[in-house]
C-alpha cells in the first residue's frame, strides 16, 4: 500500500553540483530545455515529483529520470559506518518554460 505524501516531502533538497549547475545554465544561454536536479524521497514515483515540481515551482514537466544509489560504506579511525541510500531525480521541463530559481520558489 502506498503511503500518501506531501509535495514538501518528495523533493528532499536540489542537487548543486557541476553537472546539475550546467544542464540548469545551459537552458538560459541557449534555447535548450532546462533540468533541473533534485533528492527525491526513496518511495517517491514519477508521478509524485511530478506533481511535486509543477506545484511547488508552476511550471509544466516533460520528463523524468530517477536513479537509486547505494550508500558508502565509510570510516572513521577504526570505527565503520554506512552512509544512507538515497534517490536522484532529473526533471526535465518542457519547452518555453520560465527559468526556474531554487530560491525563489520557495
Amino acid at each position: 500500500m502506498k503511503i500518501p505524501m506531501n509535495v514538501w516531502e518528495v523533493l528532499k533538497a536540489p542537487v548543486v553540483t557541476e553537472k546539475s549547475v550546467l544542464l540548469k545554465e545551459t537552458a538560459s544561454t541557449t534555447d535548450a530545455v532546462q533540468v533541473l536536479t533534485f533528492k527525491v524521497a526513496k518511495q517517491a514515483t514519477k508521478d509524485d515529483i511530478r506533481k511535486a515540481v509543477e506545484e511547488i515551482f508552476g511550471v509544466k514537466v516533460a520528463k523524468i529520470r530517477t536513479m537509486h544509489y547505494e550508500g558508502k560504506m565509510k570510516r572513521q579511525g577504526r570505527f565503520e559506518g554506512k552512509r544512507s541510500s538515497w534517490k536522484k531525480a532529473y526533471v526535465t521541463l518542457k519547452e518555453g518554460e520560465p527559468l526556474v530559481d531554487y530560491a525563489e520558489a520557495i
